[in-house]
C-alpha cells in the first residue's frame, strides 16, 4: 500500500460550508493551518476525500486545492519548512496486514 503526501489548502465562502469542509478534512488528514491539512493517502482515498469534499463545497463560490507532494517519506516531511511557530510532522504509523 503506497502512501502519498498531499497539502490540501481550502478557501470557502460560506462559514457553515467552512465547517464542513474542516470537519470532513479532520478525517482525512493533520490539520497544520487554518485552512490547510497535511494528508498521507492511499489513491483509494484520495478518491474518498475528493467525493467527499465534492458534496460539500459549493463549485462556483469555493475553492480547493489538492497538491501532491510525492510518496510519503521523511525525506518529504523534511523537505517541509516552517517559519515561525514550529509544527512537528510524522510520517503515518505503518500498517500490518
Amino acid at each position: 500500500m503506497t502512501l502519498n503526501c498531499y497539502l490540501v489548502t481550502y478557501d470557502i465562502s460560506s462559514p457553515k460550508r467552512w465547517r464542513k469542509v474542516f470537519r470532513t478534512m479532520k478525517g482525512f488528514g493533520e490539520h497544520v493551518q487554518l485552512s490547510v491539512f497535511r494528508c498521507d493517502l492511499t489513491a483509494q482515498r484520495l478518491v474518498r476525500m475528493r467525493m467527499s469534499l465534492d458534496r460539500v463545497i459549493k463549485h462556483d463560490e469555493d475553492q480547493v486545492l489538492i497538491i501532491s507532494l510525492g510518496k510519503s517519506t521523511r525525506q518529504v516531511i523534511q523537505g517541509i519548512e516552517v517559519l515561525g511557530r514550529p509544527q512537528g510532522f510524522e510520517l503515518p504509523a505503518p500498517t500490518i496486514v
